[in-house]
């Protein structure tokens, strides 16, 4: 559609000054109307359609949340004319692009380039449609504009906040070899590894005294945790999870209420990425139950570097439902597609006071078979405010509904572990690094 720029009222606001000196004035004006009116269609008939233009967009396929990414502009023009061009992109605000919005000037046959840099502040499936391009005429009075079709898909997944923490434990103590080799340790483990000479530190029951008869020197048996077991995260995308919760366990009386804080369920995929990533590391075969009122989404058990993808993949979509989470269903929907003996990890709240009529009622379904833990993250404001010494009446209530919180939490644990479950109730920024603590714990243990 054609397009009149700033530069021609500027040039019709001259034009009328002059006509004030003109000798004759009415012949002056329509002078100056029909000049200014001929100059711009001239310059609209020679502006090069942005329909001749070939405009790529180029930017990742996967960005992490809260990193920074940049998105390129790409212009052939192909005509026998410069052109002169404005760039306006379909770039959300939830990006957090430096400018959607690009000008550049393109001499005939060549081509040019320009970039922004984005943000995303929101995790999910970005698809771009279209991009709107103005073009100029040769001396800028008048333009050209047209909306083109131009598809393109960004995800932004969660970020992997605890990757350092989990490189650290797949390489602590020296029991953890790096590559696809499992965890091993001196008495550790139930898988048999190796044969060895004793040393001093070695238990006197690991000796195999049929090595020792031959090799006429005590040799002992080295033992590995076991490979190609199979642990299943599921991932409570209930109502319960969209509480916000701070990113830091820190918290100040001046930071209450304004600390940056992020929903539970994103707490719980960073753990679920933890998992994933160490149970891979060391042989195991992860798979992943998304569930809210219903299964959402299921990724079957592998091991592999590439399982931490496929995990990421099926979950970075997903926001917390405004229903109550059906623990039966999803434990019976696991029980039905996994019949081989697991390790479960449930990453839920447990502050709920639905608990008793949900989660508890179900647990025994899957503790008979399978080793469960139970994993949730806990807010680090409510246990501020159930330290705190009431000075009015505000604060004596909130102070109240935080210590009875408090204690519906603590008894609603004892009554998991009761029913033969591992709970793991950790502050931010802890519960991936407690959660993965306790997988290597039963690990060494050899309990699954």
């Amino acid at each position: 559609m054609p397009i009149l720029t700033h530069r021609l009222g500027i040039l019709a606001a001259a034009g009328a000054m002059a006509v004030f000196f003109a000798p004759r004035p009415v012949y002056g004006f329509w002078l100056v109307n029909v000049g200014v009116v001929l100059l711009a269609a001239v310059d609209w008939l020679l502006t090069v359609s942005p329909r001749r233009l070939e405009i790529e967009r180029e930017m990742p396929a996967v960005v992490a949340l809260d990193t920074t990414a940049e998105v390129v502009w790409r212009v052939r023009n192909p005509s026998r004319r410069r052109v002169h061009l404005h760039i306006a992109d379909e770039l959300v605000p939830s990006l957090r692009p430096t400018s959607r919005r690009a000008s550049m000037t393109v001499p005939r046959g060549a081509r040019a380039t320009a970039r922004t840099q984005i943000n995303p502040s929101r995790r999910g499936l970005f698809t771009l449609h279209r991009i709107t391009v103005r073009t100029e005429g040769p001396i800028r009075l008048a333009g050209r504009q047209r909306t083109l079709e131009l598809a393109g898909a960004l995800r932004v997944y969660p970020p992997f906040r605890s990757r350092r923490e989990a490189e650290l434990r797949m390489d602590r103590n020296r029991q953890l070899q790096v590559g696809l080799r499992a965890a091993q340790g001196r008495g550790g483990g139930t898988e048999f590894d190796s044969l060895r000479e004793y040393g001093i530190d070695d238990e006197f029951r690991r000796i195999d005294w049929a090595a020792t008869a031959r090799a006429r020197k005590p040799i002992v048996r080295t033992y590995r945790a076991e490979r190609n077991q199979t642990v299943l995260v599921l991932l409570d995308t209930g109502r319960t999870m969209a509480g916000r919760v701070a990113l830091s366990a820190e918290v100040s009386e001046a930071a209450v209420g304004n600390t940056d804080s992020i929903p539970r369920l994103d707490h719980a995929m960073d753990a679920v990425m933890m998992m994933t990533a160490v149970a891979t590391r060391l042989g195991d075969r992860t798979g992943l139950v998304c569930f809210g009122d219903r299964v959402r989404a299921v990724v079957p058990p592998h091991t592999g570097r590439h399982q931490l993808s496929a995990v990421t993949d099926a979950m970075y979509q997903l926001e917390p439902q405004l229903a109550e989470s059906d623990y039966r269903g999803a434990f019976a929907d696991t029980l039905t597609r996994f019949r081989r003996r697991a390790l479960l990890v449930v990453l839920t709240e447990l502050a709920s006071q639905a608990l008793p009529e949900t989660l508890i009622p179900a647990l025994p379904m899957v503790v008979r078979t399978h080793l469960v833990v139970i994993a949730a993250v806990r807010d680090p404001e409510v246990e501020y405010w159930a330290r705190q010494v009431p000075t009015e009446a505000a604060t004596a209530f909130r102070k109240a509904a935080a210590v009875q919180a408090l204690d519906q939490r603590t008894r609603t644990i004892s009554w998991l572990r009761s029913l033969g479950a591992v709970v793991v109730d950790a502050l931010p920024g802890r519960l991936a690094p407690e959660l993965a603590d306790a997988y290597l714990n039963v690990k060494a243990t050899g309990r699954l």
